[in-house]
């Protein structure tokens, strides 16, 4: 039984690319995230519950340590925007932050929202989930809103343009509230994550005051503005709802912003935001450069491929100073297929980096790639290194720092069997060979 999520995480004093649960201890954060385990999802109306416990176990399973906890604004998802990802139908989403009131019926033919009256169910499970994470030692960063429909499917896809707009509670024909929002020269592009309309913006700040007052008593959380969406005035002003509400309350918590396209990473390391996540727009890809530790980077395959990655990346991110998560297609009943076989691999990669990270003084730790002829270097300078070679073979490593011996430990990626090697001499550069075909890790250590 893994012991449960304990002190607030916050920016770790010396070394910032990692969070602390107490000023001293760093942390790598890794996991697996999943679109459904927030709100229901599924063809049918209803849609069947998701198995929370289930999930929960998985993480464990896996040694993982972190989730995205999804948003969805949306009253459906038609999954046919995401091409060959998706399925040829739409996903019924539920429960909803208000409730379904009326009067009047709204474009699924439901009763209208009341965005003025919150739905205790919603917040009820928000609540039990991000409870029962921390019971497991699992981190949440609770997303606030989701703008990827909005911002990247609503129109030019595979769906019905629109889609996204049609469905969202805040859309003027599925509220009672008489919202006054832009929806472009075609009126089907709800400007929803923007500073502007002064009633939802209203609406907005006291559903994130909400959120903020169910989750703040738990140790495990940090928040996220929104994923990939929201204009940076708008993204920045959310972030400062959140401190300005916690400001009093016992806790305070870490805030991020993922962008992807609506606001790049300069922006990002500019704002409010103690964490962000980078992505393949900002230069972040397959083979990411190293982090400079502005604000932590918790580096995700949703950012890169959507859904996508392998072994090797999780590595080679961790080599660079960031923290590397998972956009996990989970049972394949949202997007992709079930069964797929590029997964299992990169679950297993997280869980043996984060158990490499518990073995040692992260903190202590900064990407050097210099140090290594592969390129991908996190080190203490005369004191440890780990290193990764890809498709293994030969690594040289400058071990100019060290003064005395190094221990060798060859690790498997996937299946994080440690191999021990011969101690080896520092002083200078030291070429070792892998005893293995394929790719591996390198741990040279002084003790």
């Amino acid at each position: 039984m893994r012991s449960q999520a304990t002190g607030s995480l916050r920016i770790h004093p010396t070394n910032p690319r990692y969070v602390s649960p107490d000023g001293e201890r760093a942390i790598l954060l890794v996991g697996s995230h999943t679109w459904d385990n927030l709100k229901d999802m599924g063809r049918d109306d209803p849609p069947a519950p998701f198995d929370w416990e289930g999930y929960l176990d998985f993480l464990t399973r896996h040694d993982h340590n972190f989730m995205r906890l999804w948003a969805w604004d949306h009253t459906v998802w038609v999954s046919r925007a995401n091409g060959q990802l998706g399925k040829d139908f739409a996903h019924h989403v539920a429960p909803h932050p208000w409730l379904r009131t009326g009067p009047g019926a709204a474009l699924d033919g439901k009763p209208k929202f009341d965005l003025t009256k919150f739905n205790a169910d919603f917040f009820d499970r928000l609540r039990r989930r991000v409870s029962s994470a921390g019971e497991r030692g699992i981190y949440v960063a609770v997303m606030l809103f989701e703008g990827w429909c909005m911002m990247h499917a609503n129109r030019g896809r595979g769906a019905e343009p629109g889609w996204a707009w049609r469905s969202h509670p805040f859309h003027p024909d599925n509220n009672v509230n008489d919202l006054d929002i832009d929806a472009g020269d075609e009126g089907i592009d709800g400007k929803v994550h923007r500073l502007g309309a002064e009633k939802a913006n209203t609406l907005q700040a006291e559903y994130v005051r909400k959120v903020v007052d169910t989750v703040n008593e738990f140790d495990n959380v940090v928040y996220e503005v929104i994923n990939e969406g929201g204009e940076a005035e708008w993204d920045w002003w959310v972030a400062d709802i959140v401190r300005e509400h916690e400001r009093g309350k016992p806790k305070q918590r870490l805030i991020g912003i993922t962008g992807h396209g609506a606001e790049g990473l300069e922006s990002m390391l500019d704002s409010p935001a103690d964490w962000v996540s980078p992505g393949r727009r900002d230069g972040y890809g397959p083979d990411a450069p190293a982090w400079d530790g502005k604000k932590i980077s918790i580096f995700d395959t949703d950012h890169v491929w959507g859904c996508g990655g392998d072994a090797a990346w999780v590595w080679k991110s961790l080599t660079r100073g960031h923290n590397p998560i998972f956009m996990d297609p989970y049972l394949g009943s949202i997007l992709c297929e079930p069964g797929d076989t590029r997964w299992p691999p990169i679950r297993q990669a997280m869980g043996h980096a984060r158990r490499w990270s518990q073995r040692v003084d992260l903190a202590a730790f900064e990407p050097r790639d210099v140090l290594s002829s592969t390129g991908y270097c996190l080190a203490t300078p005369g004191a440890a290194y780990l290193v990764f070679i890809p498709g293994g073979g030969s690594v040289t490593v400058d071990l100019s720092a060290a003064s005395g011996e190094l221990s060798v430990e060859w690790i498997h990626p996937v299946d994080g069997t440690i191999t021990p090697g011969a101690a080896i001499a520092g002083g200078g550069l030291r070429t070792l060979a892998a005893p293995c075909v394929g790719d591996i890790a390198l741990y040279l250590g002084t003790n």
